[in-house]
Protein backbone atom coordinates (compact mmCIF):
# COMPACT_ATOMS: atom_id res chain seq x y z
CA UNK A 1 0.00 0.00 0.00
CA UNK A 2 1.13 3.52 -0.66
CA UNK A 3 1.41 6.02 2.20
CA UNK A 4 -1.29 8.31 0.82
CA UNK A 5 -3.63 5.35 0.44
CA UNK A 6 -3.13 4.41 4.11
CA UNK A 7 -3.80 8.04 5.14
CA UNK A 8 -7.04 8.04 3.17
CA UNK A 9 -8.13 4.60 4.46
CA UNK A 10 -7.33 5.12 8.16
CA UNK A 11 -10.36 5.36 10.41
CA UNK A 12 -10.86 5.26 14.18
CA UNK A 13 -12.79 2.05 14.76
CA UNK A 14 -12.76 1.27 18.50
CA UNK A 15 -16.28 -0.17 18.35
CA UNK A 16 -15.21 -2.74 15.76
CA UNK A 17 -12.56 -4.75 17.63
CA UNK A 18 -12.43 -8.50 17.18
CA UNK A 19 -11.12 -10.68 20.01
CA UNK A 20 -8.85 -12.50 17.52
CA UNK A 21 -5.20 -12.42 18.61
CA UNK A 22 -2.85 -10.13 16.73
CA UNK A 23 0.37 -11.83 15.66
CA UNK A 24 3.49 -10.69 17.52
CA UNK A 25 5.19 -10.00 14.17
CA UNK A 26 2.50 -7.43 13.30
CA UNK A 27 2.70 -5.80 16.73
CA UNK A 28 6.47 -5.46 16.31
CA UNK A 29 6.11 -3.97 12.80
CA UNK A 30 3.72 -1.37 14.17
CA UNK A 31 5.98 -0.54 17.12
CA UNK A 32 8.96 -0.34 14.79
CA UNK A 33 7.08 2.12 12.57
CA UNK A 34 6.53 4.27 15.67
CA UNK A 35 10.18 3.93 16.68
CA UNK A 36 11.28 5.21 13.26
CA UNK A 37 9.38 8.50 13.59
CA UNK A 38 11.41 11.71 13.62
CA UNK A 39 11.82 13.59 16.90
CA UNK A 40 13.33 16.88 18.00
CA UNK A 41 17.11 16.43 18.21
CA UNK A 42 16.51 12.69 17.82
CA UNK A 43 15.66 12.40 21.53
CA UNK A 44 12.99 9.73 20.83
CA UNK A 45 11.04 10.44 24.03
CA UNK A 46 8.32 7.84 23.45
CA UNK A 47 7.85 4.73 25.52
CA UNK A 48 5.25 2.08 24.77
CA UNK A 49 3.53 -0.42 27.01
CA UNK A 50 1.91 -3.30 25.16
CA UNK A 51 -0.97 -4.70 27.19
CA UNK A 52 -1.94 -8.17 25.97
CA UNK A 53 -4.25 -10.91 27.13
CA UNK A 54 -7.97 -10.62 27.81
CA UNK A 55 -7.59 -10.33 31.59
CA UNK A 56 -4.88 -7.62 31.36
CA UNK A 57 -6.70 -5.58 28.70
CA UNK A 58 -9.99 -5.80 30.59
CA UNK A 59 -8.33 -4.78 33.87
CA UNK A 60 -6.71 -1.69 32.34
CA UNK A 61 -9.80 -0.68 30.36
CA UNK A 62 -12.24 -1.20 33.24
CA UNK A 63 -10.19 0.62 35.87
CA UNK A 64 -8.36 3.33 33.94
CA UNK A 65 -10.35 4.18 30.78
CA UNK A 66 -13.26 6.60 30.57
CA UNK A 67 -16.78 5.34 30.00
CA UNK A 68 -16.74 6.03 26.25
CA UNK A 69 -13.64 3.86 25.85
CA UNK A 70 -14.92 0.75 27.62
CA UNK A 71 -15.61 -0.91 24.25
CA UNK A 72 -11.87 -1.60 23.87
CA UNK A 73 -12.13 -4.35 26.50
CA UNK A 74 -12.71 -6.72 23.56
CA UNK A 75 -9.40 -5.83 21.88
CA UNK A 76 -6.58 -8.35 22.27
CA UNK A 77 -3.96 -5.56 22.53
CA UNK A 78 -3.76 -2.06 23.96
CA UNK A 79 -0.77 0.14 23.29
CA UNK A 80 -0.15 2.78 25.92
CA UNK A 81 2.07 5.68 24.82
CA UNK A 82 4.01 7.63 27.47
CA UNK A 83 6.96 9.99 27.86
CA UNK A 84 8.99 11.68 30.56
CA UNK A 85 8.73 15.43 29.87
CA UNK A 86 12.17 15.91 31.51
CA UNK A 87 13.74 13.79 28.75
CA UNK A 88 12.45 16.27 26.21
CA UNK A 89 13.70 19.11 24.10
CA UNK A 90 12.24 22.41 25.26
CA UNK A 91 12.78 25.39 22.99
CA UNK A 92 11.18 28.81 23.48
CA UNK A 93 8.89 27.30 26.09
CA UNK A 94 7.60 24.55 23.81
CA UNK A 95 7.76 20.98 25.07
CA UNK A 96 8.40 18.90 22.01
CA UNK A 97 7.54 15.50 23.49
CA UNK A 98 3.85 15.85 22.63
CA UNK A 99 4.66 16.66 19.02
CA UNK A 100 7.22 13.87 18.84
CA UNK A 101 4.77 11.34 20.28
CA UNK A 102 2.15 12.52 17.79
CA UNK A 103 4.54 11.67 14.96
CA UNK A 104 5.26 8.22 16.42
CA UNK A 105 1.57 7.50 17.01
CA UNK A 106 0.61 8.52 13.48
CA UNK A 107 3.28 6.16 12.12
CA UNK A 108 1.80 3.44 14.31
CA UNK A 109 -1.78 4.13 13.14
CA UNK A 110 -0.79 4.13 9.47
CA UNK A 111 1.23 0.92 9.83
CA UNK A 112 -1.75 -0.76 11.52
CA UNK A 113 -4.03 0.41 8.70
CA UNK A 114 -1.59 -0.98 6.17
CA UNK A 115 -1.71 -4.33 8.01
CA UNK A 116 -5.52 -4.31 8.13
CA UNK A 117 -5.78 -3.70 11.89
CA UNK A 118 -8.17 -1.49 13.85
CA UNK A 119 -6.87 1.42 15.95
CA UNK A 120 -8.47 4.36 17.73
CA UNK A 121 -6.38 6.99 19.54
CA UNK A 122 -7.84 7.64 23.00
CA UNK A 123 -6.83 10.19 25.59
CA UNK A 124 -9.70 9.88 28.12
CA UNK A 125 -7.82 7.79 30.64
CA UNK A 126 -7.52 8.18 34.40
CA UNK A 127 -3.78 8.68 34.46
CA UNK A 128 -3.19 8.03 38.16
CA UNK A 129 -5.08 4.73 38.00
CA UNK A 130 -3.27 3.73 34.80
CA UNK A 131 0.09 4.46 36.42
CA UNK A 132 -0.82 2.36 39.43
CA UNK A 133 -1.94 -0.63 37.33
CA UNK A 134 1.02 -0.57 34.93
CA UNK A 135 3.75 0.59 37.32
CA UNK A 136 4.43 3.78 35.36
CA UNK A 137 6.81 6.07 37.31
CA UNK A 138 5.30 9.32 38.68
CA UNK A 139 7.42 11.58 36.45
CA UNK A 140 6.28 9.81 33.25
CA UNK A 141 3.15 11.14 31.54
CA UNK A 142 0.51 9.10 29.76
CA UNK A 143 -0.21 10.71 26.39
CA UNK A 144 -2.44 8.38 24.37
CA UNK A 145 -3.60 4.79 24.03
CA UNK A 146 -4.97 2.74 21.17
CA UNK A 147 -6.50 -0.69 20.84
CA UNK A 148 -4.90 -2.92 18.25
CA UNK A 149 -7.22 -5.55 16.81
CA UNK A 150 -8.52 -7.21 13.73
CA UNK A 151 -11.84 -5.77 12.63
CA UNK A 152 -14.91 -7.62 13.88
CA UNK A 153 -16.97 -9.07 11.07
CA UNK A 154 -15.04 -8.46 7.87
CA UNK A 155 -12.04 -6.90 6.27
CA UNK A 156 -10.61 -3.55 7.29
CA UNK A 157 -11.99 -2.00 4.09
CA UNK A 158 -15.52 -3.28 4.78
CA UNK A 159 -15.39 -2.21 8.41
CA UNK A 160 -14.01 1.27 7.67
CA UNK A 161 -16.24 1.97 4.66
CA UNK A 162 -19.22 3.37 6.56
CA UNK A 163 -17.07 5.46 8.90
CA UNK A 164 -15.07 6.87 5.99
CA UNK A 165 -18.23 7.70 4.03
CA UNK A 166 -19.31 9.91 6.96
CA UNK A 167 -15.94 11.60 7.42
CA UNK A 168 -15.91 15.35 6.99
CA UNK A 169 -12.84 17.47 6.58
CA UNK A 170 -12.49 21.21 6.13
CA UNK A 171 -11.55 22.46 2.69
CA UNK A 172 -7.92 23.48 2.22
CA UNK A 173 -9.11 27.07 1.63
CA UNK A 174 -10.21 27.16 5.29
CA UNK A 175 -6.89 25.86 6.59
CA UNK A 176 -4.09 27.14 4.38
CA UNK A 177 -2.85 30.65 3.65
CA UNK A 178 -0.28 31.93 1.17
CA UNK A 179 2.64 34.05 2.42
CA UNK A 180 0.71 35.56 5.36
CA UNK A 181 -2.08 34.73 7.81
CA UNK A 182 -5.48 35.26 6.23
CA UNK A 183 -4.22 35.57 2.66
CA UNK A 184 -6.17 33.08 0.54
CA UNK A 185 -4.25 29.97 -0.43
CA UNK A 186 -3.10 29.83 -4.03
CA UNK A 187 -3.60 33.52 -4.75
CA UNK A 188 -0.67 35.88 -5.07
Amino acid sequence: METLEAINRRASLKTCCSTRDVEQEKIEKILDAARLAPSARNVQPWRFIVVQGKENVENVATKAFGEGNQVVKEAPVLIIVCANPKDDVIAEGKEYYLFDLGLAVENMLLAATDLGLVTHPMAHVYEDELKKILGIPPEVRFVIATPLAYPAGGSYEETAQEKLSQRTRKDLKELVYTNAWGKAYGKD
